[in-house]
């Protein structure tokens, strides 16, 4: 049964019992009705009014994203690839010992390898597409495209001018399906 000093019930009946005074209840004058406490905003909310107006991330904040964004994706592939050539590589006289210290060498030493290498490459794309955003004074997919060229490019340019071009024209022809397949998704899921 509940308590009659917090529900506001049993007034009377407690006035009797403590010689006619009415008890604190801190929750008397609380009449907060809950669809305001659980109908919360979908709209983003701002501190300030001018970063409701900007529709993207800074460059600083780009540089963060796509360089972490990277380095997880590389790590986490090479580590499999690792896995999977330290599980092909066992030999049947090795101990569960031995089993286990070549799959952790492995997968560490391909994680990082990966890691490391499509980090770069997501460093450079987002400073590349932070300055054409800067220098152009737009924000669109001609930004991007140029971004992906360039990455592959600037990527492999010390395998010579012809790696470096064919490795521009896969970044450019990689970052516009990435750009037109979100221009499908947003126009034909509902998010």
């Amino acid at each position: 049964m509940a308590d009659p000093r917090t529900d506001g019930r049993g007034d009377a009946d407690h006035r009797q019992h403590s010689g006619g005074r009415r008890p604190y209840n801190p929750y008397h004058e609380l009449q907060i009705p809950y669809r305001t406490l659980y109908d919360l905003p979908t709209s983003p909310e701002f501190l300030f009014q001018e970063e409701s107006v900007a529709q993207r991330r800074s460059w600083g904040e780009n540089l963060t994203y796509y360089t972490g964004i990277g380095y997880l994706t590389g790590a986490v592939a090479g580590a499999s690839l690792g896995l999977r050539c330290a599980l092909r590589s066992t030999e049947p006289g090795d101990t569960l010992k031995i089993r286990v210290n070549r799959v952790l060498n492995s997968c560490g030493q391909d994680g990082r390898r990966i890691g490391n290498r499509v980090g770069v490459i997501g460093l450079l794309y987002a400073g590349l597409e932070s300055g054409l955003v800067a220098a152009r004074d737009t924000d669109d997919w001609v930004n991007s495209v140029v971004a992906g060229l360039g990455t592959g490019a600037v990527f492999k340019a010390a395998n010579g001018p012809r790696s470096a071009a064919v490795a521009g024209a896969i970044g450019g022809l990689m970052v516009g399906a990435a750009v037109a397949g979100k221009q499908v998704l947003r126009r034909y899921v509902p998010i």
